[in-house]
């Protein structure tokens, strides 16, 4: 294999691509990056077995040929080589020669034969999104993704395609997140998607209408992203009925403005620490919404004004969910339904149902 190619647009393939190679494993064609000079194409793959990744970048090829190279060595030599362009040259015995500029590296390559095979994906259903759609939708879920394997089918974020609507739904077991969009498909299709493979997806995409494919088969997805192409695995099992979770109506309801009521939230958390856990203490009446804390280090309290109708309701709820779900709201202004001090808290938009977050309060001790 011998070709050459621009360093800067190597760099950034090796670095996206990276992101999918295992950091430990028994198996060290996966610590790798495979790479595959075809035609006027290079194409770079990285793998974990759960979570895979392709892109090709321009190359001017002499040598077809292919090779799986270290991800953590090539990609730091890669981002520290001084030209332009860079050569690389494998021999028979995968010596992999990189020169750029006046430096040169030699370092020992794996045959290609060694890499597994990435999975096919049968019975594919293919839906299409724009960049922000998709981006905007996984930002406003995936703080709610559960991080630990409790429960892995709630590791990952439940997709719902029907009547032309895409609805996102996360639930760790303290709180539930939804967001729904129109989008052009007829297609009915539920799975739930890794949500570490969502966090990798979020970053190859763009802040503008550009349109990307997602193709969904029995067991895997794969999303099309410009010249990047990333597979994962479906999670199987049985989702919370996230439907059911969700009160209907609330006794009380506020309209708050939303970036006071995360100010007021960050001022009286300030107490509290890793070591210092304290629920905040939410009292919502005359107009009024009071927050307290108290913790071995001290109190604190603050108040903002809101418009609320309904029943007065004090309840606690754990500072950094809460936070969570008020910093993934979008518009200057949020309704809360609440239906007593043990019901969760619903969060939605000032008008329409674009999305929909739960958060579940604390009990608090009598004082």
């Amino acid at each position: 294999m011998k070709i050459v190619c621009n360093r800067q647009q190597l760099v950034e393939a090796v670095s996206n691509v990276q992101r999918a190679v295992s950091t430990k494993s028994s198996v060290p064609a996966l610590e790798g990056i495979l790479l595959k000079a075809e035609g006027d194409e290079l194409t770079l793959c990285g793998f974990d077995l759960e979570l895979g990744m392709t892109t090709r970048i321009p190359a001017s090829v002499e040598e077809s040929g292919a090779v799986i190279l270290s991800a953590r060595l090539f990609g730091d030599i890669a981002r520290r080589l001084p030209g332009d362009d860079v050569k690389l040259a494998v021999d028979e015995k995968n010596i992999t020669v990189i020169q750029s500029g006046a430096s040169e590296f030699s370092i020992v390559g794996i045959p290609a034969e060694e890499y597994p095979e990435l999975p096919s994906i049968t019975g594919e259903s293919t839906v299409i999104l724009t960049h922000d759609t998709l981006k905007g939708m996984i930002r406003q879920t995936i703080f709610a993704v559960a991080d630990s394997d409790a429960k892995p089918i709630h590791t990952g974020t439940l997709f719902e395609l029907g009547g032309g609507r895409l609805r996102l739904v996360s639930v760790d077991g303290y709180r539930l997140a939804l967001r729904e969009e129109a989008v052009p498909s007829e297609e009915e299709l539920s799975f739930v998607v890794p949500g570490k493979t969502l966090i990798e997806v979020m970053k190859l995409l763009k802040d503008d209408d550009s349109e990307l494919s997602l193709k969904v088969g029995r067991r895997h997805i794969m999303f099309q992203i410009e010249s990047y192409c990333v597979i994962s695995r479906l999670l199987e099992g049985e989702f919370l009925d996230y439907r059911a979770a969700i009160p209907n109506s609330g006794k009380t309801e506020i309209l708050a403005s939303t970036r006071e009521f995360i100010s007021s939230v960050e001022r009286v958390s300030l107490l509290i620490t890793d070591r210092l856990k304290s629920p905040i203490r939410c009292l919502f009446e005359n107009g009024e919404i009071r927050l307290s804390c108290s913790t071995a280090i001290g109190r604190a309290s603050d108040e903002f004004s809101a418009a609320i109708t309904g029943d007065n309701v004090e309840m606690g709820f754990n500072n950094r969910y809460l936070l969570d779900a008020l910093r993934n709201t979008e518009g200057d202004e949020v309704r809360v339904q609440l239906n007593g001090p043990l019901s969760p808290m619903k969060i939605m938009p000032r008008e329409g149902g674009s999305f929909l977050f739960l958060v579940l309060p604390v009990r608090l001790k009598t004082e």
